[in-house]
Order: structure tokens, then C-alpha cells, then sequence
């Protein structure tokens, strides 16, 4: 566990703060899924009302960070990064659970995410609450033309 990290978050990040979650998601995202986002839609969906970013950071360096939208009382976890050389240090878990409260907070009431069905970050939703509640066959298609299936889950942030 890292002690010095700090999350800030930001209702609509500007070039600097995407500049920095792009850095973050090149590293942590494997080319061969295709699940990057580029910079333009990252920044597109930034400036839609209820969308937050958070980054993660130890002293100047950026570590992880997590986009999340939400609309009346439901949100959606769209990004959650760490980079690679600081995983297993609960960046993730933080920021996860970053997001759950910033939601609670405005009063949301659930919270879904969609996921590979072979990410290994399954095991970090499960251990925070979520849910599976829906499977998708064959819905992502690689960057080699393979597909694979995803995972819907849900966190229920009023009996959580």
C-alpha cells in the first residue's frame, strides 16, 4: 500500500489532467484488447455533465485514475487504470473505492461497470461489492480479431 497517494478529483479535467490519464492508460492497457481509449474520447466525454475523473498520484507521477458518469441516480465506472509498476500496491482498490463514495455522496444509488471476462480486475469488483448481473458473448473484439466475452456488474451503493 502506497502512504503518500493522493486522488484528486475533477469535474472537467483539462488537457493536462487528460494528458496524464492517457500516459497512464498507453501503459496499463494491453494493445492486443483494443479497450484504450484515444485522447479525443476521453476528453469528449469529459465535458458531459455528471462525469468525473480521478487521478492517482504519488509525488508528481501519475499512477492510476478512474472515469465515472453518472445520470440521476445510477453511475457507470467507464475507466479504472494503474500503471503497470504499481499495481499490487491497493491504487486500484482506492481509487474504486474513491469512486463508490464520491457516488454515494451525490446520492446515486447504483453503480454498474462493464469488464473482459478475462480481466484480472474481476477479482477487485467481486471484493468490493459488485455483482455479476449480465454476460455478453463474443462483445469485444480485439485488436487480432478475437472476441471476447463481457461481464455487467453492479454495486448497490444504498446496502453496501
Amino acid at each position: 500500500m502506497i502512504s503518500d497517494l493522493d486522488l484528486s478529483l475533477f469535474e472537467k479535467p483539462g488537457r493536462r489532467q487528460i494528458a496524464e490519464a492517457m500516459e497512464v492508460m498507453e501503459r496499463a492497457f494491453d494493445p492486443a484488447f483494443g479497450e484504450a481509449w484515444t485522447a479525443a474520447q476521453l476528453a469528449g466525454l469529459s465535458g458531459i455533465p455528471g462525469c468525473w475523473l480521478t487521478l492517482a498520484q504519488c509525488g508528481r507521477t501519475t499512477v492510476g485514475f478512474a472515469m465515472v458518469r453518472s445520470i440521476f441516480d445510477e453511475s457507470e465506472l467507464l475507466l479504472l487504470a494503474v500503471d503497470p509498476a504499481w499495481r499490487r500496491q491497493a491504487v486500484g482498490r482506492t481509487l474504486l473505492g474513491h469512486a463508490i463514495e464520491t457516488a454515494r455522496a451525490r446520492g446515486i444509488s447504483f453503480m454498474h461497470l462493464e469488464v473482459r471476462a478475462s480481466n484480472s480486475a474481476i477479482a477487485l469488483y467481486k471484493k468490493m461489492g459488485f455483482e455479476q448481473v449480465n454476460m455478453r458473448p463474443a462483445y469485444y473484439r480485439g485488436n487480432d480479431g478475437k472476441l471476447h466475452d463481457a461481464y455487467s456488474f453492479r454495486l448497490d451503493l444504498e446496502i453496501s
